[in-house]
């Protein structure tokens, strides 16, 4: 038994050198996953390929007052995310940066892992290309782009059902098999063919999942459409007009497809650009880069999970400790790691924190800062003091 201990030993070793010597990209990450490296965005995130910015300065900064926010309530939010592992709270309200406050040496052009944001921009992309006829219509069949699939099953998954989620395609479970299909899709040199493997194991517009194969699916449709690498066309399309800092998306090899679930390595206060489109429905300081009514569809609902829609979160998590939002129209955008960047289109406020989630999760509750900040407007009216209202339910014996 002694010797087939040392034979098997031996196997594995030769097994894991003719691995390592044919794959050295994925075996590299791996080994970077698996020892925790302490700075992935250098060493764990290359190749990349740059998101040109158009690189103007930030939107104008004006006091909380001027915008009809309480400093105090700014304060409590900023007391509450710098307790729990944030390096940024920025709040802008109708286009103007009322309230910023930076931890652990960063500032406002700090180049940060925007973790899973990126997936809102290949929903805005996807806008574009609407607009731009390169993709047909909101329900084309991705197999018209996709042509691996075009006389598969899964070509019939359409784009809103990579927008929402909902492709019915398998989801690896969590593993840290180095030969497993989520292992291989997210640290692999060849992430599309990791995820064209997968076969459907649900109803494509009906079974909701949260996974990496959707969004980097519909980056690949944007690709094929409109010719164009996926980091150009996110540059022509959304991040130069916005004016973002110069940005980076990694690539699964040298050359290869880029990365859009995930790990956009980008200026943390450029978010907030972002989230002026989203506000907008599409507008930028005047300029229509996305086509009105597209956010709009964006918010609508999945079939699969009411809670979501395109890459956003729809209302507070219902959860044990966790108060809804004080207005009905908040929706998230949500960061994998703890990067958060709620939207208030009625109140056109919109705020963003980066950083981790606190160590301990029950410490944390996705509506306690913007609820803070919300309430602390003096045109904020909660929702059964709105016209309309039953005046019996508010004012007793009335």
């Amino acid at each position: 038994m002694r010797g087939t201990g040392k034979w098997v030993a031996f196997a594995l070793s030769v097994l894991a050198v003719v691995g390592l010597a044919r794959d050295p990209l994925f075996w590299k990450r791996y080994s970077l996953v698996l020892l925790g490296s302490s700075k992935p965005q250098s060493m764990l995130y290359q190749p990349r390929e740059l998101v040109p910015g158009g690189n103007e300065p930030p939107a104008p900064r004006v006091a909380p007052e001027l915008e009809s926010l309480d400093q105090q309530a700014l304060e409590a939010a900023a007391t509450y995310a710098g307790a729990r592992d944030s390096n940024a709270l920025i709040v802008t309200r109708h286009e103007h940066i009322v309230f910023e406050k930076y931890w652990n040496g960063t500032g406002f052009d700090t180049v940060e892992d925007a973790q899973s944001f990126p997936r809102i921009l290949a929903a805005l992309a996807t806008g574009v290309a609407l607009a731009d006829r390169k993709i047909g219509w909101p329900d084309e069949p991705i197999g018209n782009f996709i042509t691996e699939w075009r006389d598969d099953p899964r070509g019939a998954i359409t784009v809103t059902n990579l927008l929402q989620m909902s492709s019915g395609l398998r989801t690896p479970g969590p593993s840290l098999n180095p030969w497993g299909a989520g292992v291989r899709a997210s640290l692999g040199a060849d992430v599309i063919a990791a995820h064209l493997a997968q076969p459907l194991s649900g109803t494509p517009g009906m079974t909701w999942a949260d996974q990496s194969a959707d969004p980097q699916l519909l980056a690949l449709v944007i690709e094929r459409a409109t010719g164009e690498r996926y980091a150009s066309y996110v540059s022509t399309a959304l991040w130069r007009r916005i004016g973002a800092g110069d940005a980076w998306l990694w690539l699964d090899r040298q050359g290869g497809m880029a990365h859009a679930d995930c790990c956009m390595l980008a200026r943390q206060g450029d978010w907030v650009r972002v989230a002026e489109l989203l506000v907008k429905d599409g507008n930028y300081r005047g300029d229509e880069v996305v086509r009105p009514g597209w956010v709009a569809r964006m918010l609508i609902p999945a079939k699969g999970n009411a809670n979501f829609g395109s890459y956003v979160r729809l209302g507070a998590r219902n959860e044990a400790g966790m108060e809804p939002y004080a207005t009905s129209d908040v929706f998230l955008v949500e960061g994998s790691g703890g990067n958060r960047l709620w939207l208030v289109p009625s109140l056109h406020m919109a705020i963003l924190r980066i950083g981790q989630m606190p160590r301990n999760l029950g410490d944390w509750d996705d509506a306690r800062i913007p609820n803070l900040i919300i309430r602390g407007a003096r045109d904020y009216l909660p929702t059964q003091a709105r016209p309309g209202a039953d005046l019996s339910k508010l004012v007793p014996n009335h």
